[in-house]
């Protein structure tokens, strides 16, 4: 008898994606062109999974049911720009599999060409070289070997894939040059690999890691005892966090977190549990607990410097009461971590504060939750982060009343939008102000380095600071200062009139004075404000309008 996918079978398929994505959620992390702290595809490609495993019906459900909770809980889910084109993939997918019980060749040939094209569609300037040209390829290689034998075209989508992903540094130069190839599209040959594991016990290959990277976390199986600080040498972050968590959940809780970090204590009871663990993925260490409960007064702390370095400001579904917002025509949902800048928003009249940024990406419904508890007619988005905008997106399309997203790349281009907003003002009229305001800002950012590599003709070391303006590396420097006047010189025009610096948890007062100082003197034209963010990996974020 000819194999065929049943919906049971469907379910474990997704589950081994999921697993693999968590596994080897580092090295795909790591595959980031920029080596930067902050490259997060594994990481939100893994979370949209989470989300899709969540939904699943039980052992028994028909291929309808199962097809309907994955399109769901990828959508709601998403997470990021890799987030959302993996669930344009799954729900495409998936529609092709409606109407039947069991999924053979033919089937999954035609459902997966429908999926690449769902994946171009959801990229408004699709870019060969990127998962993209991997599922397209995949999708020909098994329309070209389509037949009812589906392990011959399960075999036939792996390898198309896989090819089509050893070439993308030859579609994108920028990949070869940092000797990486595309991260999304490494991911997602996980999903093919699921596939041939489920049909006949392959093992899943790990992505191959590049050149000067680690991954420092070491696997589950190898850990020492939670209880042993003995890996504070390898895990760079303490989260600590009182969890309000039923208390049949916690173990569970623990679990995930053993997946993640070690040195766990978790004590408590009657609801109320004290937390503690190193770990190296900040933002996932806070998602396990806001997948079991709330989250609060949480504390994280740099191991590798002995100083704290930040404190994570986040909601989870339970801490959704938001606090009493008076009804209004227009209202703002912004994205952003950090105290300070939190405290900035709202200081222009935003409503609700999603937490979130680099390596901590809120999900649609994370979004969809806080549009629909405003009490307003319409509502404006302000993601504040090129990654979050796809999700942002999303949203229009689930939301029971009118959203406009506006294109904020960082912080500062949020704060730019907000001068033009107007709460009494109908949504129309608010998006076109503050989206005009928006487009007089240019913007960049400094970072570290967190490996070494080349990348756009720059030699990059571990620790050097990095520059980014427009979002391109214009900087490589010993130090943020130096690294943050180079950005602004690559903003600045004549036509420009004032600088915003926007100080992160990795800065102080008296280098953002220095910096201030440095910029007076060589732009004398410019006014340069100072305020004091508090968000983590970006010490110095700058726009100049």
């Amino acid at each position: 008898m000819t194999m065929k996918i049943l919906p049971d079978d469907l379910r474990t398929i997704v589950h081994t994606f999921r697993d693999a994505l968590k596994e080897h959620r580092d090295i795909v992390n790591a595959l980031n062109v920029y080596p930067v702290p902050d490259g997060d595809t594994g990481t939100n490609m893994s979370l949209t999974l989470d989300s899709v495993v969540a939904d699943l019906p039980a052992e028994g459900a028909s291929m309808a049911e199962v097809c309907k909770a994955i399109a769901h809980g990828s959508l709601m889910g998403a997470r990021g720009n890799s987030g959302v084109i993996m669930s344009q993939i799954l729900r495409a997918l998936t529609a092709g599999f409606h109407g039947v019980e069991e999924i053979g060749g033919e089937v999954f040939a035609s459902a997966i060409t429908a999926a690449a094209e769902a994946a171009y569609g959801a990229v408004g300037n699709p870019v060969e070289g990127t998962i993209l040209t991997v599922v397209r390829e995949g999708a020909e290689a098994a329309v070209a070997a389509a037949s009812d034998d589906l392990v011959t075209v399960l075999e036939a989508t792996r390898a198309g894939a896989a090819d089509a992903l050893a070439r993308t540094p030859e579609m994108l130069p920028v990949l070869a040059e940092a000797g990486v190839v595309d991260s999304g599209g490494t991911g997602l040959l996980l999903f093919f690999d699921a596939t041939l594991h489920w049909a006949e016990g392959r093992p899943i290959p790990a992505p191959v890691m590049p050149e000067g990277a680690s991954v420092p976390t070491m696997p589950a199986t190898d850990r020492p005892d939670h209880h042993d600080h003995s890996a504070l040498a390898d895990l760079r972050y303490e989260v600590m966090f009182f969890l309000d968590a039923p208390d049949d959940t916690v173990e569970g809780f623990k679990s995930a977190w053993a997946e993640i970090g070690d040195s766990i204590v978790v004590v408590g009871g009657d609801g109320i549990w004290n937390c503690h663990v190193h770990t190296d993925d900040i933002g996932a260490a806070i998602e396990c607990g806001i997948a079991v409960g709330r989250p609060h007064q949480i504390r994280v702390t740099d191991l590798l410097e002995e100083v704290e370095e930040q404190e994570w400001v986040t909601q989870a579904a339970a801490d959704a009461a938001l606090a009493e917002v008076d009804p209004c025509t227009t209202a703002v949902v912004a994205v952003s971590v950090g105290d300070g800048v939190a405290e900035i928003f709202k200081s222009f009249g935003v409503q609700h504060v999603v937490a979130g940024g680099q390596t901590m990406n809120p999900s649609t419904a994370d979004l969809l939750s806080a549009v629909e508890a405003l009490p307003a007619d319409g509502v404006i988005l302000l993601p504040n982060n090129k990654n979050i905008i796809p999700v942002a997106e999303q949203v229009i399309g689930e939301a029971s009343k009118p959203v406009a997203v506006l294109h904020s790349k960082t912080i500062v281009g949020g704060m730019a939008a907000l001068v033009g907003y107007d709460p009494e003002a109908d949504l129309e009229t608010n998006r076109e102000g503050m989206t005009e305001l928006l487009d007089h800002l240019v913007s960049g950012e400094v970072t570290r380095a967190v490996r070494d590599t080349k990348v756009e003709g720059f030699e990059i070391r571990d620790g050097d600071w990095l520059g980014l303006a427009r979002g391109k590396l214009v900087a490589v420097e010993e130090d943020s200062i130096a690294a943050a006047s180079a950005v602004v010189g690559q903003l600045y025009d004549e036509d420009r009139e004032i600088v915003t610096l926007v100080v992160g948890a990795d800065s102080n007062e008296t280098e953002a004075s220095t910096l201030k100082k440095q910029l007076e003197l060589a732009f004398p034209s410019l006014d340069v404000e100072v305020h004091i963010g508090g968000q983590p990996l970006y010490p110095f974020i700058i726009g100049v309008e």
